[in-house]
């Protein structure tokens, strides 16, 4: 069994299993619920310049992007490998002529294959509700965002596969995967403004963020991918805004490098934690 058979079982798997068709219907019914809104929001009391179908477009593909994405991939994948250890069923599946190297990335490259299927279809049908909802239709500016969202589902399905990887237990993955969950997409903010306001004070001037504060505040995986879409589609810059990107320091074009190290170092610490595991 190759690299490509096993990405290929976990693809067929997701069907045989309903999984895939479960999150098509998910991402379908979510799209072209918020596409059918069209809604820009006003930030800061300022009305907004670009183009309103466009606008209302990507705000309305915002929001599956930033929460339903890294929850899909973080329940889809972390039970990849650690469900195969606490089943048994691992030892099967080596027992086969492949690597151990084989099945991680088959499991890595299948699942994310299962998401973003599934982010396609669902990107598909929300587009095609602006088509015919819409005064016009910006094809490139939802290609581009398209491919951003793959990315980021890359990402979240690489901390998934990382924690499967590093663990035997499904429940201890379970219980990282909803950690890193929450703190993606509600304790990092937190996190931020509670340090800001025990190091600076509850509130700083325009333009005084520290260096350090736009940093961390940027390393989130959801912001950086906020940030990826900021440097690809000016008209994002609409309807997105960072109170703590103040300083100079910070690029929206760092948010692909901050998205590569997401997906590089959970993949690298799952990988060496499943080559080095002992298969009982």
């Amino acid at each position: 069994m190759s690299l490509i058979a096993v990405t290929r079982k976990e693809y067929l798997d997701s069907i045989r299993s309903y999984t895939l068709i479960g999150l098509i219907a998910l991402f379908v019914v979510f799209t072209t619920f918020l596409a059918g809104i069209q809604w820009i929001p006003n930030m800061s009391g300022v009305s907004a310049n670009g183009d309103v179908n466009t606008l209302a477009f990507l705000n309305s593909m915002r929001q599956p992007a930033l929460y339903l994405v890294p929850l899909v991939g973080i329940m889809v994948g972390y039970k990849a490998i650690a469900g195969e250890r606490s089943s048994g069923s691992i030892r099967l599946i080596l027992g086969l002529p492949n690597t151990r190297r084989e099945i991680f990335f088959g499991k890595l490259f299948g699942q994310t294959a299962v998401v973003s299927t599934a982010i396609l279809i669902g990107y598909g049908a929300a587009a095609l509700v602006a088509l015919v909802t819409y005064d016009s239709f910006a094809l490139i500016e939802f290609g581009l965002y398209t491919l951003l969202t793959l990315l980021y589902a890359l990402a979240c399905v690489s901390i998934a596969i990382g924690f499967s990887a590093s663990t035997k237990s499904r429940a201890r993955a379970l219980a990282g995967a909803v950690a890193v969950y929450s703190v993606i997409l509600i304790f990092w903010d937190v996190i931020t403004a509670l340090l800001q306001t025990a190091i600076i004070g509850y509130e700083v001037p325009v333009g005084e963020q520290p260096a350090w504060l736009a940093i961390f505040s940027s390393l989130n995986p959801s912001t950086a991918f906020a940030h990826t879409a900021r440097a690809v589609l000016p008209e994002y810059r609409e309807i997105s805004q960072f109170p703590y990107i103040e300083t100079n320091i910070w690029v929206d074009w760092y948010g692909f490098i901050v998205l590569a190290l997401w997906i590089v170092i959970p993949v690298t610490i799952g990988y060496v934690c499943f080559s080095r595991a002992d298969i009982e």
